[in-house]
């Protein structure tokens, strides 16, 4: 996704400005700029399409040295990957912006300005932002112009405004997407996430949502919505979801478990609009794409399989549509009906994984609508092969087994369902419901990691066995596959995962008093016939493990360990209950005294059939 870096001092911040670029190019792109201010007073501005390497190359060859300047990185959403399209756009030669996020209401504005004399060289909706600025600068400065222009905007955004006539300030605002101020001495800064700007400073300043910002060298001024002069407190920058250490934790995957209320919030940001999903950022053609789909094939291998089996739920019941789901080692081996309205839609961590991209490949050659990848990895090669793509911004992953990528993997598809569903039918009230659930999602998790240390106490149960039976029905049942993967993965206990149902026909000759069964259970539907596949459980002798919902009346007794989660809307269960699972699965392994982060056998990314 989008990049901003911004930066005023009393030395050159190109340097700063394209390391800045540099350190967000995990986010994903198609293109780099920046603009500085020279010191004749004149905006000088270099766009590249491509890797911020060739801004770099362009710069060395014909420097940008300023005091202040703004930089760019951006993945295409109104128009396709161009030098014009690139950031940042400017208006006349006095006035420089750069932009994250969607104009929702960008055609509407540009016929406006057109007729007002405007002449548009770029297909983006940014190129409104920053003409709609300049019309209004005749009436007043720079930030209380802005903060009269963005009242006419729908959607979301981060800006940041270079103003030639206004040297001594960056102004800044951000509605939906992120903006931080990095706080230096004698210079201040500006990025779209913190890291941009750890070789110049760790203290930062968090905008709130609705705030605007003047910035100079010597001090940062913030107003609120109502454009009330606030003070936002200053954050010192401890460590962040990219770093390459554990810091205070034992493992990696720890470390990773606890980081996902923040890469969930990450993964959201700067898609949401007020109550519905901004279909923009999936990509440019995603509008076209998703009004003609008529069915949905996955294709994904592992944890990410099961991700693809928690959507195909979604998709059938939110959308309407067939959706079909297959591991990649299995789908590339057969031969298959594809239809010209099938959406074809690869989930993967690493966006490497050797048959999922062999499927995809395989796919191209059968023919169909259009290729969608879910990835954590930008620029990685399904990302290239296909037609859209959707970064869940989970940064890099370092424990085998996957943690953060799959919960991130489920917020994105759970968003590209929506998408798909506002064109069949789903109503903008279930959207919106919905939508309030996604937004709540990271504060929901922090909710269930706080019970970190009540399942720690429960997995000592689980020392001295050697098997366990993960049990859910509808969307649990990928969730108890998921549990029993990551059981198997790093403890080395031999997991299976069923229906609850499907019980009686053969599972159930399994449960003794040691064979643990661990079962998830949110408050459904479905819940009353689960409890009545766990009497069976019961009824043999088998010990239970349950993780249900605090509005359940489930009580713990004999041969009955429960854990209550904190109530959840049932669209979001299985993102909430993957977490207590993962907690469970590390705690076991740290017993049994596996190399968590490194299982045997097992690599990161599956790069060979």
């Amino acid at each position: 996704m989008c990049g901003i870096v911004g930066a005023i001092a009393q030395r050159d911040v190109s340097a700063i400005l394209l390391e800045g670029l540099k350190r967000l190019e995990y986010r994903g792109y198609d293109s780099a700029g920046m603009a500085v201010m020279n010191a004749e007073g004149a905006l000088r501005r270099e766009r590249e399409v491509g890797k911020v390497a060739k801004l770099e190359e362009a710069i060395t060859t014909s420097p940008l040295p300023g005091h202040i300047g703004i930089a760019h990185t951006r993945w295409a959403t109104h128009g396709k990957p161009s030098q014009l399209n690139a950031h940042p756009h400017q208006s006349g030669e006095r006035l420089a912006i750069v932009h994250n996020g969607i104009i929702e209401n960008y055609e509407a504005l540009r016929r406006g300005l057109k007729a007002d004399g405007y002449e548009f060289t770029s297909e983006t909706d940014t190129e409104v932002v920053v003409h709609s600025l300049n019309k209004q600068l005749k009436n007043g400065p720079t930030l209380e112009s802005l903060h009269t222009v963005i009242q006419d905007f729908h959607g979301a955004y981060a800006l940041a405004v270079l103003n030639a006539d206004d040297p001594d300030h960056l102004v800044v605002c951000r509605e939906g997407s992120p903006l931080v101020i990095g706080v230096g001495i004698g210079e201040n800064f500006i990025a779209s996430d913190p890291l941009a700007l750890l070789q110049v400073t760790d203290r930062f300043i968090y905008l709130e949502e609705g705030d605007t910002a003047e910035v100079g060298i010597e001090s940062i001024r913030i107003w609120d919505r109502e454009n009330k002069l606030v003070e936002r407190p200053v954050q010192r920058y401890e460590y962040g979801i990219e770093s390459s250490d554990k810091g205070s934790f034992r493992h990696y995957m720890l470390k990773e478990i606890y980081e996902q209320p923040k890469v969930i919030k990450a993964t959201l940001e700067g898609r949401l609009g007020a109550d519905y999903v901004l279909d923009q950022v999936l990509g440019t053609a995603a509008a076209e794409v998703f009004e003609g789909v008529g069915s949905v094939q996955i294709v994904a291998c592992g944890t990410s399989f099961h991700a693809g089996l928690v959507a195909r739920y979604w998709i059938e019941d939110l959308v309407g549509i067939p959706c079909s789901v297959e591991v990649a080692s299995e789908y590339r081996y057969r031969n298959h009906v594809v239809k010209n309205d099938m959406l074809f839609l690869t989930i993967s961590q690493s966006g490497e994984t050797a048959d999922t991209l062999a499927a995809l490949r395989q796919a191209k050659a059968a023919g169909f609508k259009a290729a969608l990848t879910v990835c954590n990895v930008p620029g990685s090669s399904l990302t290239r092969e296909s037609d859209l793509s959707v970064m869940t911004l989970a940064g890099p992953e370092i424990g085998v087994a996957s943690t953060k990528a799959f919960t991130t993997q489920l917020t994105a598809l759970l968003m590209l369902t929506l998408a798909l569903g506002r064109r069949h039918g789903l109503s903008r009230e279930r959207e919106a419901e919905i939508v309030a659930g996604l937004r709540a999602l990271p504060s929901q998790i922090q909710a269930v990691l706080d019970l970190d240390g009540s399942i720690e106490r429960l997995s000592q149960a689980f020392a001295e066995k050697h098997h366990a039976l993960f049990l859910g029905r509808g969307t649990m049942y990928p969730v108890a596959m998921e549990g029993a993967l990551k059981l198997k993965e790093i403890s080395y206990i031999h997991a299976e995962a069923y229906p609850a149902g499907e019980l009686k026909h053969g599972p159930l000759a399994l449960v003794d008093k040691d064979m643990p069964v661990i079962t998830v259970a949110p408050n459904n539907e479905l819940l009353e016939k689960l409890k009545s596949n766990l009497q069976e459980v019961k009824a043999r002798g088998g010990e239970l493990f349950v993780f249900a919902d605090q509005d359940t009346d489930f009580t713990p007794e004999e041969g009955v360990t429960l854990l209550h989660i904190p109530k959840v809307h049932d669209i979001l269960a299985p993102i909430v209950y993957t977490v207590p699972l993962q907690l469970l699965s590390y705690h076991v392994a740290v017993l049994k005294g596996t190399d968590v982060d490194q299982p045997r056998n097992l690599a990161k990314s599956v790069t060979v059939e």
